[in-house]
């Protein structure tokens, strides 16, 4: 249970890291201002269009009666728009990361330099085209998971108090642990850590994991939250990538956990083996 309030605590440090090196927040919000921007324009062109698209696609109720033909065509309606804004939620996260990969890249790599010992940042050596294939392909992984969890889940919502009570609370935390993917995601590509292994990596520490994303996936609900704590939560993805991987790190009184031990808020931790890696070592500058 401790690892929860440690997974919380790399996120609020997420945030506090970004709040002390303004320039960078400043270029971390541009990925996700963009993608906002797109997302909204999208959905008021399904607000402004849906209508006449249901129609188009509902010829066989031109000739039913009033009021039923527009009862129904506006229930359709109201479902499709409701569907592209699920979506929207549980892409967001997906599609900033993808457009922000150098900014998030660039981010992800200082906090590295500002807390490691020597000053180093892992990096992977492969071409930024590469990098932005794997990063892509992986994130359409990610949201197929998260997908089939939440076709899983909208079917047990029909089950009678449990569909109210116990699966929203499962759900709040299946896209708390995804969420922590993608945004670890980032670090952990530097290192040439594959899909496979950081999954694993994420399951041995479900509370840590469950800590840090949960509480950030109920701050995203609140609309245009996550364009703003994205720097921060992508930082804080990254302190919590160094304890995963059992990495030293310093950095002063924010970095230091209860004991006064250097290690960050779970340096106490005896030092985890990193997982299996396919690839070649990560370079290190």
């Amino acid at each position: 249970m401790r690892d929860l309030g440690v997974g919380f605590h790399y996120l609020v440090q997420g945030q506090k890291w970004v709040a002390r090196h303004g320039k960078q927040y400043g270029f971390g919000l541009i990925p996700g201002l963009i993608t906002l921007v797109l997302y909204l324009a999208a959905l008021t062109a399904l607000a402004v269009w849906g209508p006449d698209f249901v129609a188009w696609c509902t010829p066989f109720a031109h000739d039913w009666s009033s009021p039923w033909s527009g009862l129904f065509r506006g229930l359709l309606t109201a479902v499709l728009f409701a569907l592209a804004l699920l979506l929207s939620v549980v892409t967001f996260t997906a599609m900033t990361l993808l457009i922000g990969q150098p900014f998030y890249e660039n981010l992800s790599e200082k906090v590295d330099r500002d807390v490691s010992p020597d000053g180093t940042a892992p990096e992977s050596g492969l071409p930024f085209w590469r990098e932005l294939w794997i990063s892509a392909r992986d994130s359409l992984r990610i949201v197929a998971r998260a997908a089939l969890w939440g076709v899983l889940l909208f079917g047990l919502g029909f089950v009678p108090f449990v569909g109210q009570t116990v699966v929203p609370v499962i759900g709040f935390f299946v896209t708390g642990f995804f969420l922590t993917e993608e945004l670890t995601g980032v670090a952990l590509q530097r290192r040439r850590v594959e899909l496979r292994d950081r999954l694993g990596l994420l399951r041995s520490r479900r509370m840590l994991v469950w800590g840090f994303g949960t509480p950030l996936g109920l701050a995203f609900l609140v609309p245009f939250v996550a364009v703003f704590l994205m720097p921060g939560a992508v930082a804080g993805a990254t302190l919590m990538v160094r304890d995963l991987l059992g990495e030293e790190t310093t950095g002063g009184d924010d970095h230091d956990d209860h004991d006064g031990r250097s290690g960050g808020p779970g340096g106490g931790h005896a030092p985890r083996p990193r997982p299996a890696d396919p690839w070649t070592k990560p370079q290190v500058r």
